[in-house]
């Protein structure tokens, strides 16, 4: 039986290993704690935080009809679970910074130039979404609804269903603003050309249509409110990857050869 000692080689490799495990532990460490610090600072005001959420269909409701809670823990966990999901919407540009500052030391100087606005951007128009869905498309949504309601049927909705809607539409608006990174990367990447993109535009919107009736309420005004700004985000992407230099690939296969 042959024993295998270890040698000053071997554990030269498992330094390096050792060493990214060890950083990611404190990043994620790191996010966790950032996390439930604004948790906590947030809990006080949590009755606060869901009574802002449930504005948009309370504005809509009549004055007769009320939110309901279905199940004896609901009153609580619910404004719970939304004040832990706002925790972490508040922290996503932390979290971000964390992720890039693990994966920075293995990048190249030009990926660092592109990584950090790509970051910021999303950030920016994630939040731009999930603040178009509030102000702009839960008033018509939910005013569409209870317009809707049969004669002699009182709207009286639980607070647990309307928590878990207004959670899909937020993270679907805040996804769907991430429109113009998704097609600037995939031209840069040299996946699609924009011209194609442009050519294919017909098909995109349709596309769009069909997202939008898996994502959004069943109803023309809730999938129009979606796939209009997804449309011109989209034309966004086109605009900006005509204004921002591509990469020169040339030069890459140039370098790689010379290594």
């Amino acid at each position: 039986m042959k024993i295998h000692k270890t040698t000053d080689a071997d554990i030269d490799q498992e330094a390096p290993l050792i060493e990214h495990l060890i950083e990611l532990r404190t990043r994620l460490l790191r996010t966790l704690i950032a996390i439930a610090a604004v948790f906590f600072c947030l809990v006080p005001f949590s009755a606060d935080i869901y009574a802002l959420l449930a504005r948009p269909l309370l504005e809509q409701l009549p004055e007769t009809s009320s939110m309901i809670a279905t199940e004896v823990a609901s009153p609580f966990l619910t404004p719970f679970k939304m004040t832990l999901v706002l925790a972490i919407f508040i922290t996503i540009p932390y979290v971000l910074y964390q992720i890039w500052a693990f994966v920075a030391p293995g990048l190249y100087q030009q990926e660092k130039r592109l990584v950090v606005p790509l970051l910021a951007s999303s950030s920016v128009l994630f939040y731009l979404g999930a603040a178009f869905a509030y102000f702009a498309v839960f008033p018509i949504i939910f005013g569409f609804f209870t317009r809707i309601a049969p004669e002699g049927v009182a709207v009286m909705t639980d607070i647990n269903h309307y928590f878990n809607f207004t959670l899909k539409m937020f993270f679907a608006f805040g996804i769907a603003f991430e429109t113009p990174i998704a097609t600037l990367l995939t031209i840069r990447a040299g996946l699609v050309s924009a011209k194609k993109l442009a050519e294919l535009r017909p098909y995109i919107i349709v596309a769009l249509f069909v997202i939008a009736m898996l994502l959004t309420p069943p109803d023309v005004i809730s999938q129009s409110l979606f796939t209009i700004p997804m449309w011109l985000l989209f034309e966004l992407g086109l605009l900006l990857s005509k204004w921002l230099p591509m990469p020169d690939t040339n030069l890459d296969v140039e370098t790689d050869s010379n290594h």
